[in-house]
């Protein structure tokens, strides 16, 4: 439910307010114009009411979001600020949207994910997609009991990166309690790979085509905003497996740029960029591995007549292990991807990496 909190508005003296047309309503704006407010905390504040954003698509004034205490929402209901008054606006609370925090649309969603193999089953073993809607006979071939990916075109794609010091302890947990019970039909993600995709500029299910000049151009966009994030201190929340075989690291965020703020500034930054993307905006996610078939019974590993129990054994075994694990990602990387899932496959790509430009309190 929406709250009204207060009405109060600071502003400078010359800030112009007035209420928009209908055709001002409707019609197509450039976002690269929006200019943007952004807070000492790198968080992102506002926008031009007209600047369609990937979290919430609402034609109205302002998009406010603070991360100092409970992450709020913020709008100036039907109103808009010219862009030369937009600068010198100032507004610390006008109406709060408090129904449920980042953290906690993080955790159902996760719950839903987490339901997903029982609900669905395990279509991994049956050939079905994966997480980017794929088939998994587009990802992977599988030849002499060896798993190899296959080829694809290529992807722009916008990711934090984990750094080895935080992926490869957990990497070496995921692999010894999983390798023992997959022989080959398992694919590890490469532990100097591990990152969290954010924000696509192109992707396989929407293409968009970019000459070299448009390309370096996203990537200046790029650089530029990750100047107004900061790191992000983050713990892992759980280990789910998906019904497409996919073991995914689900994780909270401590302190730092939300990734709700995060892809509202690459929404900005990229304004041709496919209107849906592949991940719900507040999710925060990394794979592990990638199951391809059945694990192999063994004394530590009880038979069943639930084809789901051994897979639900091992996951409640990985959590034990690594669950509250808390880690801090410092960079966004900009990747241009050759081959299909190249991050999570080790294919052939280009990679552009920015730090994240600034520190939180």
């Amino acid at each position: 439910m929406w709250k009204i909190r207060s009405r109060r508005l600071l502003v400078a003296p010359n800030l112009t307010v007035a209420r928009p047309t209908e055709s001002q309503l409707i019609a197509p704006i450039d976002c690269s114009k929006a200019k943007i407010l952004h807070g000492k905390d790198g968080n992102f504040l506002g926008s031009l009411h007209y600047c369609r954003l990937d979290l919430v698509h609402l034609r109205r004034s302002l998009l406010l979001s603070i991360s100092n205490g409970p992450p709020q929402l913020y709008f100036f209901l039907g109103f808009y600020c010219t862009p030369e008054s937009l600068a010198a606006l100032q507004i610390f609370d006008l109406m709060q949207y408090s129904s449920v925090s980042k953290s906690e649309l993080r955790s159902k969603l996760y719950d839903k994910m987490e339901r997903d193999l029982d609900e669905k089953g395990a279509v991994f073993l049956k050939g079905g997609e994966t997480s980017q809607s794929l088939s998994l006979s587009d990802i992977f071939t599988i030849k002499d009991g060896s798993v190899t990916p296959a080829a694809n075109p290529p992807v722009r794609a916008n990711v934090l990166y984990l750094s080895t010091e935080y992926s490869v302890p957990i990497f070496e947990a995921v692999k010894s309690i999983f390798d023992p019970y997959f022989d080959k039909a398992i694919w590890f993600q490469n532990s100097s790979l591990y990152h969290f995709s954010m924000f696509h500029a192109s992707h396989h299910i929407t293409p968009i085509p970019a000459s070299n000049i448009e390309i370096e151009a996203e990537v200046a966009a790029v650089k530029s905003a990750t100047e107004h994030m900061c790191r992000l201190k983050i713990v892992l929340d759980r280990v789910i497996l998906t019904s497409t075989g996919v073991l995914l690291g689900c994780w909270q965020v401590i302190s730092g740029t939300d990734p709700v703020t995060i892809r509202a500034k690459l929404r900005t930054a990229l304004p041709h960029a496919p209107e849906k993307q592949l991940y719900d905006a507040a999710i925060l996610h990394t794979s592990f591995a990638r199951l391809l078939g059945h694990p192999k019974i063994s004394q530590t590993l009880g038979r069943s007549s639930d084809e789901l129990q051994p897979f639900h054994e091992l996951v409640a075994r990985l959590n034990k292990q690594i669950r509250g694990f808390e880690a801090v990602v410092s960079e966004l990387w900009y990747v241009e991807e050759y081959d299909v899932l190249a991050l999570a496959l080790n294919g052939r790509m280009k990679v552009r990496k920015f730090p994240l430009g600034c520190y939180s309190s």
